[in-house]
């Protein structure tokens, strides 16, 4: 008789099931950069109704299912694993993170509690640690894996508030002496505002910080804007400085921040979710120059370290504050351990995946030498593209030694902002219709640009030639309105 429940198929169908969509992920890899970028139309219509056909009331052989599920997802979405898809920081993963995820989702260790998972546990601390030794960050720091950069930023402000107030993490805001503010440049991420909504600061809470002509925080400009509120019996409590901001690749001046932090005492926290991979890089990494007098940082090994989604990382060290912000103890879960913290006391989230095995794998197969190389090379490219676009006669408006490159046509600036933006962004929708390419458009101190963003291993001269080619294309073809 046989005792399995109706979910267990046994090893041997699991085997063939995973062959087959190793097979169709594999393919997928081969052939992508052959087909277009993005699909010239959304298909919601069509998508929706093939949708429609999957009611779950009736099994389907997974021999079927598979490759259609494979199928949506290759007709219809961007395709980040493309070589020219010069976007927004989603990665081409590399082939160890694959695996990664695929063992992490097999085992399926609960990160939870230390004494569940001590081996999956002691991995991510070694891979945080490793990141926060190359950020030069103390011997001290912790820190937690998280969902990404939004995450990773949300715990900046929880641990900010509890290192600034005392009464904070018993009484919450309304034990507080005043409304506390936080700083960031108007070119940060702005996932500061949902942050702000969500912990009951409101979003008015979230000071933008003009930049300067360099597209960096406005020091001058802060100060200013710190010393209002605190006449206004405000009460500021963390300064946040970008390492590589998403639509110019600015470095916000991190020393000066951390100075300015600490005259006012203040909580200096580091968004380097995109940059601080530069980190891995010797001839690099003094691009992050001030990043290791930060109260917390930011990185996000699922932009440009090539960790399939998503791997973000947030580091401190100040362990004390970390625990004492999300700490809690409950009858059901196993007894604390000696040997390291409990995540689930630690972090903003309960039960946890293994998300840190991908980059583990990736470091210790690949190197932190081949990482450096990548990174190197991709700075090159993007000086490449930056000079190749030059010589068609497109202006660059962004200053920025990462590979990310914001482009204007003179012809269209001439036209005013409104005009500019109109005729851009129909550059730049065109380029992505055709499937050439994925690019986007952007303002840059309001001034209308279109971006490209070199962040993937598969990336080489061939397309950025093609990248080129097609915007002169589609810049012949559109009028400005």
């Amino acid at each position: 008789m046989n005792h399995a429940g109706p979910l267990n198929v046994g090893e041997e169908e699991g085997a063939r099931l995973l062959t087959a969509a190793v097979d169709l992920v594999v393919r997928h890899a081969k052939e992508v950069a052959e087909g277009p970028v993005a699909p010239p139309e959304p298909g919601t219509a069509r998508l929706r109704e093939w949708l429609a056909g999957q009611d779950f009331e009736v099994a389907r052989p997974a021999a079927e299912t598979l490759p259609e599920v494979m199928e949506a997802l290759r007709r219809w979405g961007v395709h980040t694993t493309h070589p020219r898809y010069f976007g927004l920081f989603n990665p081409t993963p590399t082939w160890w993170g694959v695996a990664g995820e695929l063992v992490a989702a097999g085992v399926n260790p609960q990160l939870a509690a230390y004494s569940h998972a001590p081996a999956a546990v002691e991995m991510e601390r070694h891979v945080l640690r490793f990141m926060a030794g190359r950020l030069g960050l103390p011997a001290t720091t912790e820190g937690a894996f998280t969902v990404g950069g939004a995450e990773a930023n949300l715990t900046a402000v929880v641990v900010a508030m509890t290192r600034r107030f005392a009464t904070y993490p018993r009484s919450g805001l309304s034990g507080l002496p005043g409304r506390p503010v936080l700083y960031a440049s108007a070119e940060s991420h702005l996932a500061w505002l949902k942050i702000a909504h969500m912990t009951g600061l409101g979003r008015d809470a979230v000071r933008l910080v003009p930049a300067d002509a360099a597209h960096r925080m406005d020091t001058a400009r802060l100060r200013e804007m710190r010393a209002a509120d605190v006449v206004a019996g405000l009460q500021p409590f963390l300064l946040a400085g970008t390492a590589g901001t998403t639509a110019g690749g600015a470095l916000d001046p991190l020393r000066e921040l951390a100075a300015l932090a600490r005259e006012w005492n203040l909580h200096f926290h580091v968004d380097a979710a995109w940059a601080g991979a530069v980190a891995l890089s010797d001839t690099l990494r003094p691009l992050l120059a001030g990043v290791e007098l930060a109260d917390s940082v930011t990185v996000d090994a699922h932009k440009w370290l090539s960790a399939p989604m998503g791997a973000g990382m947030f580091l401190t060290p100040h362990p004390a504050a970390l625990s004492q912000s999300f700490h809690a103890t409950t009858s059901y879960m196993p007894a604390e351990s000696e040997d390291a913290p409990d995540p689930y006391a630690t972090s903003v989230q309960w039960s946890r995946r293994f998300a840190g095995l991908k980059v583990f794998l990736a470091l210790a197969v690949a190197g932190r030498h081949a990482y450096a190389a990548q990174l190197e090379r991709d700075v090159r490219l993007g000086e490449v593209l930056a000079r190749r676009l030059a010589e068609d006669g497109w202006s660059r408006i962004n200053d920025t030694p990462l590979p990310v490159v914001c482009v204007t046509a003179p012809e269209a600036e001439a036209e005013g902002h409104e005009r500019s933006a109109a005729w851009h962004a129909a550059v730049a929708d065109q380029v992505v219709r055709s499937g050439a390419a994925w690019l986007s458009t952007v303002r840059l101190a309001g001034r209308p640009a279109i971006r490209l963003c070199v962040t993937s291993h598969r990336t080489g001269p061939a397309d950025l030639e093609a990248v080129v080619s097609a915007l002169a294309e589609a810049r012949k073809r559109t009028r400005i309105a």
